[in-house]
């Protein structure tokens, strides 16, 4: 059965899409099938993956029972298996808001393509709704962005709450596997206090990888290439990320599989 991991934040801008976008990368280069669905309106894990805006049947197909997850899957340029999204999966969430058993929905609709993948990452829109509610009931484990500011802590526990009142309600086995700390410029004072209060609050929760600011990223997106092909010196970021998550998923010949990757970019030492 696939790990199915949903990669959500309480807002937007916190790199979470990109997150999901190069954790997917990295993780089919690492010998995994990958499947990412794109559970945001705003479509932007889509066009990141080079998916044609007009593909279709879509997650709001899905969802609302127009079509099978199978049928669903469209393979972007660089190997990754993507489920896509676009404005009318707003519509589709107010539909749901009415159904018996709504939070159930994506649970049920993965089960039938749970054999088919080793991994599946849920990227939820940037904010706490039903749609995020569906991710994480038919998730395995919960990860969190958080941006290198502020108001960054509060983000993170409101997204906690919401992760406790899945698990209390519809999926117990729900792990929180951490929290990825991103757009971050550890040069400034700001980002490492962000960086030492989220320590202080959530402990070994907060993986140890760096998610770099830049604007490559932007670029990499607008070309939709992976920030690996891009500039491979930002994406060592996401191969120790990669590795670090593989670790605490035990997917340990994955990790075997990822650790030539590593030692060319000369990150080669095992997370901690």
């Amino acid at each position: 059965m696939a790990e199915k991991i949903a990669v959500l934040s309480q807002k937007g801008g916190t790199g979470k899409t990109t997150a999901v976008r190069h954790l997917a990368d990295v993780f089919r280069r690492a010998g995994l099938n990958v499947l990412a669905i794109d559970l945001d309106p705003q479509g932007n894990l889509s066009d990141y993956f080079d998916i044609d805006p007009e593909a279709e049947p879509t997650i709001r197909d899905v969802l609302v029972g127009s079509a099978k997850a199978k049928g669903a899957i469209h393979a972007s340029p660089d190997g990754v298996s993507v489920i896509p999204a676009n404005l009318s999966l707003a519509e589709a969430e107010v539909a749901l808001a009415g159904k018996m058993g709504r939070e159930l929905t994506l649970r049920r609709a993965l089960k039938p393509i749970d054999d088919d993948y080793d991994v599946i990452f849920l990227d939820c829109p940037p904010n706490l709704g039903l749609l995020t509610v569906n991710a994480l009931v038919a998730a395995d484990h919960a990860v969190l962005s958080a941006e290198a500011q502020y108001f960054a802590l509060q983000g993170v526990e409101q997204a906690l709450e919401v992760i406790e009142l899945a698990r209390d309600g519809l999926n117990p086995d729900l792990q929180w596997l951490g929290v990825v700390f991103t757009i971050a410029d550890m040069r400034t004072v700001h980002s490492r206090e962000a960086q030492a209060s989220l320590k202080e609050h959530v402990g070994d929760k907060l993986l140890d990888t760096v998610v770099r600011q830049s604007i490559a990223y932007a670029e990499s997106a607008e070309r939709a290439v992976s920030i690996i092909d891009h500039r491979p010196d930002l994406g060592n970021d996401y191969l120790q990320l990669a590795d670090e998550l593989l670790r605490r998923l035990g997917l340990t010949a994955a990790r075997t599989q990822l650790k030539p990757l590593l030692d060319a970019a000369g990150t080669g030492a095992p997370a901690r």
